[in-house]
């Protein structure tokens, strides 16, 4: 038994541990089931359950959360719009959000996709400093998709 409540950390019976915990108006808790012996507290155990729900949601809200941003193109983007776009891409990727770059065929377009397919390579071979592609471009409907992932800063 461990804990602030407790006159001598040390092994106890469970009797002589649950009537400590009773004369305090506690409850014992079960910290490590696993270990041997098992490890318990006498705390109040509303207090226990609030204080484990705090920690959870700490943990949830300083995890990352993943931003995706999307450039679209369409399969006869001229070098100007496609710098434009490129240097959006490289401010996206260097703030940390993933690109999601697309063309988008409409009508009888969707003849020209080796040339939306070149046009999606080349940005990612452009984007090399700055992020790595997730996926190579893949059609998709109307639309030719690629992930590109921001390089992890060390």
């Amino acid at each position: 038994m461990v804990g602030d409540n407790v006159p001598e950390q040390g092994i106890y019976p469970l009797a002589q541990a649950l009537k400590m915990a009773e004369e305090r108006e506690l409850d014992l808790v079960e910290i490590a089931p696993n270990s041997d012996p098992p490890v318990c507290k006498i705390i109040d155990y509303q207090k226990f359950v609030y204080q484990q729900k705090k920690k959870a949601k700490e943990q949830k809200s300083n995890a990352s959360k993943v931003v995706i941003k999307e450039i679209r193109f369409g399969p006869q983007t001229d070098e100007h719009d496609f710098q434009f776009k490129l240097n959006h891409a490289k401010s996206f990727l260097q703030e940390g959000s993933k690109v999601k770059a697309y063309v988008f065929f409409r009508g009888r377009s969707i003849l020209f996709s080796e040339q939306g397919e070149k046009l999606l390579l080349r940005f990612a071979v452009e984007l090399e400093e700055y992020g790595k592609a997730e996926q190579m471009p893949k059609l998709e409907g109307k639309r030719m998709i690629m992930m590109i992932a921001p390089l992890k800063k060390k």
